[in-house]
């Protein structure tokens, strides 16, 4: 047997190897973690709107007071679901938050700890970017720290789960179905599993919910 042959066999077989080790890496990544469930509303109408959201985006921050208002009128008739989608080409500190919001949801404070993040949200952008805020923070932790105070969480539990790879990949989760429906901005609205592009107003959202719920009622 030459060395020649012995040679190319064994590059074959360190390819090969590589190409096991590579599909077991990438089959434990996607099983990892699961896409988050955080919903609300009672959802008698059986309709339900998704919002993909970054917590850091100034964008959902304008939509987040518009949101609470629909969510306040609709409660009782449809369901609303939350979803991360973090643009963290564009803001440093959104997976972070994404993180916040996680670790708190594992101690059962998931949209109380939702709320404060795009209510300090729209506070720092109101303020032109003035006030000291987790959002423009190089270490935002210990802005998370104080909000899991606020909402009588244990800080210690809540780092933990904050660094922990569950979070971590409840997020990736999250994003790679975002990436696989093609979003590529924040907020963006799905109404039973469509794409729509509400307005910044209320009413735009009465528009398509009614009209799903009556489609829904006539069906």
């Amino acid at each position: 047997m030459s060395k020649r042959f012995l040679g190319i066999l064994a590059a074959l077989i360190v390819i090969f190897v590589a190409v096991v080790v590579i599909n077991n890496q990438g089959s434990s990544t996607n099983s990892a973690g699961k896409v988050s469930d955080h919903v609300e509303g009672l959802g008698k109408d059986h309709v339900t709107l998704v919002e993909y959201g970054d917590y850091q985006c100034p964008y959902c921050g304008q939509y987040y007071s518009i949101v609470s208002q629909v969510y306040n009128e609709y409660k009782n008739d449809i369901t609303f679901q939350f979803i991360n989608f973090p643009l963290t080409s564009l803001h440093p500190n959104a997976f972070a938050g994404a993180r916040a919001a996680e670790a708190a949801s594992l101690m059962g404070k998931f949209w109380q700890m939702h709320d404060l993040l795009y209510e300090t949200n729209v506070q720092y952008y109101a303020s032109n970017d003035t006030i000291s805020s987790w959002i423009s923070a190089s270490n935002p932790l210990s802005y998370f720290d104080t909000f899991a105070k606020q909402l009588g969480l244990n800080v210690n539990k809540f780092n933990q789960y904050y660094n922990s790879s569950q979070v971590n990949n409840t997020i990736e989760a999250d994003m790679a179905k975002g990436n696989k429906l093609g979003i590529d901005a924040t907020p963006t609205f799905f109404l039973d599993g469509k794409q729509i592009q509400p307005i910044e107003s209320v009413a735009s959202f009465q528009k398509y919910i009614n009209a799903a719920i009556a489609q829904k009622t006539k069906a």
